[in-house]
């Protein structure tokens, strides 16, 4: 395969020690077998490398593939007639969802990431029903998807072994149900029954299975502290201590897990699960919306990430996260879109701007994130919280060619001061119609609108004439049971706060 060199006015190739933006002025990066073999001056390198491919050039800027650090599903729970609802109450509101073919499902959001410079995806799967081999049936569909579209993944199937629909068990939710309920929400909450033994050899299978791909890696995800008996945390350790694979955890998103946790445990969540060891560099938590000082601190000193999700966390009415504070502490914080942006999509420059703006503080010497802090959560700290972690989220020697080209033109017309940072512009300004070049491992997955390996108009085709039909019967019943179990779900937690 020849050379790759990827010019560009100026490349951003990550961030010093003190956080700063590292920019190259009229650079380039070559590219050799997916691996970036050298930076420098595009004069420097042509002159090295004079048979070398170029892509890019003039008025383009360069920065390293984006990672959307929490991702869920394709199509939204808000397309499928799940309306935003607070968490709790969501769960219930969910089972409207019609059923999508994993390929079709996990494509259509990866058009919508792709296409806003994302190269780097956390797939948390968070349920599938049935056996073993039809969880990995439906999580091959899901990887197997990343793969033909040519998207970086870590994927993980959560681990989750008790309170299926509220924060208690689900035979006292089942029976606290009118007896008309009874059987179908059984029905419906043995499906996911899977015992945690299976659901630890699915963890251990999809590691073999897909070992060998380059696109590919395989992460834990311990569900939440009300999912998990103790002797599912015990088991989330084991695995990483057997294997040494990345961790991430939903935790403290809402007041009501904050609650739960204090009624179970006698206090914090995370001090709880720092217990079993799970607590440290290879953990990630995702929300931590309702985590205390001491709770920062702790996280801080363990050496663990945060994963903010800055769109959900509003839409679900969960709270907003004190951002500033987990910067302050020194906990490296990455950036996750989870189930869908705040405009009902997976663009990753509209959620930068968002956690940009949501957080400046009222007064002047108020704590506000900067720029520069957001866009290296959403590439070097969100890529540090995946099994890539060293590989990507950077441009520099050795790693692997991960590359966002810009058109500085399209993201700035029909003007913008030259005197404002690149950085600043970029999360301010810079919107999917900027994203000219997207190269995954040095191959070039999307140009101009179009993607390289799928057909985006014949998979959306697909979707349309898939969802275009009445409700299968199965369908039909969870419809219903979506509409009759809001009332009893919504009681369970009156006097909780």
């Amino acid at each position: 395969m020849s050379a790759l060199l990827v010019v560009a006015d100026r490349i951003v190739t990550g961030f010093d020690t003190d956080g700063r933006p590292e920019i190259l002025i009229d650079a380039g990066i070559l590219v050799e077998r997916g691996v970036i073999a050298a930076v420098g001056t595009s004069a420097t390198l042509r002159r090295a490398y004079p048979d070398a491919r170029e892509i890019g050039g003039r008025g383009r800027v360069a920065i390293p593939g984006l990672v959307n650090a929490h991702h869920h599903v394709g199509l939204t729970p808000f397309q499928l007639g799940a309306r935003d609802q607070p968490l709790e109450l969501w769960f219930p509101e969910r089972l409207v969802m019609r059923d999508i073919d994993p390929r079709l499902d996990t494509l259509f959001s990866a058009f919508e990431m792709i296409a806003s410079g994302v190269t780097t995806v956390q797939h948390l799967h968070s349920r599938a029903p049935g056996n073993s081999q039809a969880v990995l049936a439906r999580a091959d569909g899901i990887i197997g998807a990343y793969v033909e579209i040519g998207m970086r993944a870590s994927y993980s199937f959560a681990l989750r072994d008790q309170n299926r629909m509220i924060y208690a068990a689900d035979e006292e939710f089942v029976a606290s149900l009118p007896a008309r309920l009874r059987a179908p929400v059984s029905v419906h909450l043995s499906a996911f029954g899977l015992p945690l033994a299976d659901q630890v050899a699915v963890f251990h299978a999809l590691r073999d299975r897909w070992s060998g791909a380059d696109l590919i890696g395989i992460q834990i995800a311990p569900s939440n502290l009300h999912w998990l008996s103790d002797a599912a945390l015990e088991s989330a350790a084991a695995m990483a201590e057997e294997t040494g694979a990345p961790m991430h955890m939903h935790l403290l998103e809402t007041p009501y897990q904050a609650e739960y946790a204090r009624r179970r445990t006698g206090g914090s969540a995370l001090e709880y699960i720092d217990r079993f060891g799970l607590v440290g560099p290879e953990l990630t938590i995702g929300h931590g919306v309702w985590m205390t000082s001491d709770d920062i601190a702790l996280l801080a000193e363990r050496g663990g990430f945060l994963c903010h999700n800055c769109s959900s966390n509003l839409r679900l009415k969960s709270g907003t996260a004190d951002l500033n504070s987990f910067l302050a502490s020194g906990v490296s914080v990455a950036l996750g879109i989870d189930e869908a942006g705040i405009n009902d999509d997976r663009d990753m420059l509209q959620e930068m701007r968002l956690a940009l703006t949501l957080h400046r503080l009222p007064g002047h010497d108020a704590p506000c994130p900067t720029a520069a802090q957001i866009l290296r959560m959403a590439t070097e700290h969100g890529a540090a919280t995946t099994p890539f972690s060293g590989q990507v989220g950077r441009l520099a020697p050795g790693r692997l060619a991960d590359i966002v080209l810009l058109d500085w033109n399209k993201a700035t017309w029909p003007f913008q001061d030259a005197a404002t940072p690149l950085v600043d512009v970029l999360v301010r300004r810079a919107k999917p119609s900027a994203v000219e070049t997207v190269l995954i491992g040095g191959e070039t997955v999307y140009h101009n609108g179009v993607f390289s390996r799928v057909d985006r108009d014949a998979v959306l085709r697909e979707i349309a004439a898939a969802l275009g039909s009445a409700d299968t019967p199965e369908e039909a019943i969870q419809r219903r049971l979506a509409s009759d179990l809001l009332a009893p779900v919504r009681d369970f937690y009156r006097g909780w706060l």
